[in-house]
């Protein structure tokens, strides 16, 4: 070192500085990389990229059904946690003061207009006040009668792909606020590791300086922290006794703080219960549904119309099998309006988070991890090749513009 110019002298130093900006630069990227963008962009087949995990949404959310949700009840669970009771009389509050305004609509709009107008007054109060006093109860053994079909009643998968498909954005943060430290480590780590790497690099470079050994550490540093810091995150699954420190992979020691963050969010956005209620009018066994709430509704047109409807028939020509019909109809088309209540899903929210966070928490380390796992497991192996590549490339322009070789 004695015989270098002081220029040189700072060439040499600069070694592990840039080695540790490569491994901080690589993992960066690679972390971008993963989830940006949410479109591909380029020109297909190869000239573009699209991240990692949106590219692969379908399937991300197939394993966040099966590895996660799966494991932390079953839709039936979910649904009970709930209360189908509260529902039934959250929904009887939200309708009732409206039921009158329904009871005209069905028979208006219902093609029984002319059997309406020619009831007196009298008659359609008595009605009004029939369908009020009938309500609560045919609401109440609905929703219990829902609890115990939901699991027919909803494709529970298809309703978490087809949300988490459709919304890559929301996929992306089930990962990202999840392992919002994890991923911060692995940044800084690049750091961390490059700068050792570095200081190595520099070793060899004072006493052999080929050409090939700049841009071949700098490859190796931009594979070996990726590797190195994806691995710390997991491992060890389990606490281990490292001399007077206690080892464990860092994401899996937040396993309670995790479990609080992700309930959360998946409580909010992903599994609501205006979600599941929605999933059961518009999926693939909405044809199950809406027999259950017609079969449900069906006997108020019967209870309620049934003593004076036969004298109506002979001078309207309305039929009870049309009006019953009209009936089930507008309560197929109104069930999902009490479910709008931001109020009531959250207060649904906060009883299913509880649940699902103390499952979540007591998960063993080896299901646990597959919370955050998948999301690297996808093509892991391009991430850490793109961190040689980019930091080759790094060693070479260090090579070229630093040391005019």
């Amino acid at each position: 070192m004695d015989l270098l110019s002081d220029l040189e002298f700072w060439k040499h130093v600069s070694i592990p500085f840039v080695a540790g900006l490569v491994g901080w630069a690589t993992n960066w990227v690679a972390i971008k990389l993963t989830f940006l963008p949410l479109e591909f962009r380029g020109v297909r087949p190869y000239l573009g990229w699209q991240g990692i995990s949106p590219s692969k949404a379908g399937k991300m959310a197939a394993i966040f059904a099966e590895s996660t949700m799966f494991r932390l009840g079953t839709l039936g669970e979910i649904f009970r946690e709930m209360d189908p009771e509260a529902m039934a009389d959250h929904i009887t509050e939200v309708i009732e003061p409206r039921l009158d305004e329904y009871t005209d609509e069905v028979m208006f709009f219902g093609g029984h207009g002319n059997l309406w107008r020619s009831l007196p007054s009298m008659v359609k109060n008595r009605l009004y006040s029939r369908v009020r006093d009938e309500m609560p109860a045919l609401v109440h053994d609905l929703m219990l009668e829902v609890g115990d079909q939901i699991e027919d009643l909803v494709d529970f998968k298809h309703m978490l792909v087809t949300e988490l498909e459709g919304d890559k954005d929301l996929l992306n943060r089930l990962f990202l606020e999840s392992g919002e430290e994890e991923f911060k480590f692995i940044v800084r780590s690049g750091l961390y590791f490059g700068f050792i790497f570095g200081l190595v690099q520099l070793g060899v470079w004072i006493f052999y300086k080929g050409w090939w050994v700049l841009p071949f550490f700098g490859g190796l540093v931009g594979y070996a922290t990726n590797w190195i810091a994806i691995n710390l995150i997991f491992r060890p699954l389990h606490p281990k006794q490292v001399g007077p420190w206690t080892v464990q992979g860092l994401f899996l020691k937040r396993q309670r703080e995790v479990a609080a963050v992700w309930t959360h969010l998946v409580t909010r956005e992903v599994v609501t219960l205006r979600q599941i209620i929605e999933a059961m009018l518009t999926g693939p066994r909405s044809g199950r549904v809406e027999a259950l709430i017609k079969r449900h509704i069906e006997p108020v047109a019967d209870e309620a119309l049934g003593s004076f409807l036969p004298a109506a028939e002979l001078t309207v020509g309305s039929r009870l099998e049309d009006i019953r019909e009209s009936v089930g109809d507008k309560a197929v088309a109104v069930s999902i309006e009490p479910f709008n209540h931001w109020g009531f899903n959250e207060e649904r929210a906060e009883v299913l988070g509880e649940l699902l966070r103390e499952r979540m928490a007591d998960l063993p380390p080896e299901e646990f991890q597959d919370l955050l796992r998948p999301c690297f497991q996808e093509d892991e192996w391009k991430l850490i090749l793109m961190g040689g590549v980019l930091g080759l490339l790094a060693g070479l322009a260090q090579l070229v513009f630093v040391f005019g070789i």
